[in-house]
């Protein structure tokens, strides 16, 4: 068995002397892992940076085999994000929530075509919302979808201002004001004119820190309790970043 496609590094673990065990989320088939022998060659150095943008093959002699990779690269995005530890951190996370939460061998063309496009938002100033939908896009991916389109209480799809952490929805202000401290605000960045002109007025900054905690709740809850995961390190830095920034720019 053996197939053929473009695909994005998400980790590699070292296997044996020379070899590692690599992840890849590929265009077509998924997230696949198999191995890449005499990986610390000269021919393979840079190329199975997380991020990176590779052309594989996979082949195995039955198909619940590890299988084996050979790689060449396509694209080396690391090498444009190495002076930009935001963005950097940024991928890592990423790569490091695909790795986790995607079940393996399932087509993911949406994630895989998403995610690329996030690779070079990462690239821009606008790389934080770009990587906060991101999250939002990844949830909705894997059936945990938010709703913020309209107030769940009324249903009208304006002065959107906090977000239910029972369903999932938005709660407009005056809906959900007398109950604040069981909701969780909801960034206007992420809602756009259905927001309320409170949520509108918050500094940018203290949007992509309520963003991160916004996804961040249910990703806590409903991939890594939920699915008895280890929380991912480098989103727990990359939140930490976003609230330094924003607790700077108070």
């Amino acid at each position: 068995m053996d197939w053929r496609d473009d695909a994005i590094v998400l980790s590699t673990r070292k296997l044996g002397e020379n070899s590692v065990r690599l992840t890849v989320l590929t265009r077509d088939y998924g997230r696949y892992v198999g191995m890449v022998r005499s990986a610390s060659g000269k021919t393979l150095r840079g190329t199975l940076e997380c991020g990176n943008l590779i052309r594989t093959s996979w082949s195995a002699r039955l198909s619940e085999h590890l299988g084996q990779f050979k790689c060449e690269l396509l694209r080396s995005h690391v090498v444009d994000l190495l002076l930009l530890p935001g963005p950097l951190l940024a991928l890592s996370s990423a790569c490091a929530l695909l790795e986790v939460s995607l079940p393996e061998r399932v087509p993911q063309k949406m994630l895989y075509t998403g995610t690329l496009g996030l690779i070079e938002a990462l690239k821009s100033e606008f790389w934080k919302p770009a990587y906060l939908r991101w999250e939002i896009g990844l949830l909705e991916e894997l059936g945990y979808g938010l709703d913020l389109s309209c107030c769940a209480v009324t249903g009208k799809s304006q002065d959107l201002h906090f977000v239910s952490p029972k369903s999932g929805r938005a709660v407009s202000l005056a809906e959900g004001t007398p109950y604040a401290d069981r909701l969780l605000p909801l960034p206007a960045f992420l809602s756009g004119a259905a927001a309320s002109a409170a949520a509108r007025e918050a500094p940018m900054e203290d949007q992509y820190n309520q963003a991160v905690k916004l996804a961040g709740f249910f990703i806590h809850r409903d991939l890594f309790v939920s699915k008895g995961i280890r929380p991912v390190a480098a989103r727990d830095r990359l939140a930490s970043m976003i609230w330094q920034d924003a607790k700077g720019g108070a």
